[in-house]
């Protein structure tokens, strides 16, 4: 991989970055149309931006609640001690956690913070019981219900501010 810093990126990158963050299946062509390149030149600043890591990979955004996971859970998650040990382990543990779709060791009174989607009531009950409290090391296990998505976004808008 390439080493490239921040510092490195020029507005037409930023552009690129932007368009394909809209758009992660953009043709070059329509890519060079929306950042005034040409195809070529489109196509080879979308390899190298591939290539220094700025962009890590692309995704096809799943319609979770069309696929019957209608329902969103924020669950904070507390454990028994904070040794780097018991951390090891409850991460190992979670990432097979089938139901949970982000998990992160964060600050404050929680030390893991995580989304979890199900269909139901009953079946975060089931979620609950055979997955996240066979979790090792867990004091305390708290769950919000979203009841409305505001904004959901894979990269935040403000790292553009400022590009044309």
């Amino acid at each position: 991989m390439t080493e490239i810093h921040t510092t490195d990126f020029d507005a037409t990158d930023f552009r690129i970055m932007r368009a394909l963050s809209e758009d992660g299946r953009m043709s070059d062509v329509t890519l060079g149309e929306k950042v005034h390149l040409s195809s070529t030149a489109a196509a080879r600043r979308r390899k190298i931006l591939e290539e220094c890591g700025a962009i890590s990979g692309y995704t096809a955004e799943m319609d979770l609640p069309m696929l019957g996971l209608g329902i969103v859970v924020i669950v904070a998650i507390e454990l028994r001690s904070q040794a780097e040990a018991v951390l090891n382990e409850f991460e190992a543990a979670v990432i097979h956690c089938p139901s949970v779709t982000f998990c992160s060791f964060v600050s404050g009174d929680t030390d893991f913070l995580m989304m979890v989607h199900v269909k139901n009531f009953d079946d975060y009950d089931r979620v609950y019981r055979s997955e996240l409290a066979t979790l090792p090391h867990v004091a305390r296990i708290r769950s919000s219900f979203v009841m409305r998505s505001v904004t959901q976004r894979t990269v935040p808008p403000a790292i553009f501010n400022g590009v044309k």
